[in-house]
């Protein structure tokens, strides 16, 4: 049996309103879905990204969210959206014309990427496999 692929990804975020919007320039989208959970416990904005990933936002009934994002902690490192070598700089510029600091296009011996962050200082990053 084959492992299956990702269909999903969800994020907790501070401030929903706030990454919504952020997330919704960055993607070029709206999101699909918003609304409460039906057992009341979160919230989610759902995306629905190219090859049929969805990226969901989530907030909690009850508890704040603890700090910002450190990768340096146990749980998640980055998210990498895939794209080919050629378009890592079209995807520099696209931060870059909404105001995204990022750092510079990584070349390395397994792929190329180009990592940014979002509002809750979570590490994102375009990335492309070798050719």
């Amino acid at each position: 049996m084959v492992f299956p692929a990702l269909t999903h990804v969800a994020v907790t975020v501070s401030d929903l309103a706030a990454s919504t919007a952020w997330y919704s320039n960055l993607f070029d989208a709206t999101p699909v879905l918003d609304e409460d959970d039906e057992s009341g416990t979160f919230h989610h904005a759902v995306f629905a990204l190219d090859g049929g990933t969805l990226f969901g936002l989530h907030t909690h009934s009850g508890s704040a969210p603890q700090g910002s994002f450190d990768e340096l902690n146990t749980g998640l490192d980055h998210i990498a959206f895939g794209c080919t070598a050629d378009e890592l700089e079209k995807w520099r510029d696209r931060l870059d014309s909404l105001g995204i600091p990022h750092g510079d296009i990584k070349n390395a011996s397994y792929g190329s990427g180009l990592s940014f962050r979002d509002p809750d200082n979570i590490a994102l990053e375009f990335f492309a496999p070798p050719s």
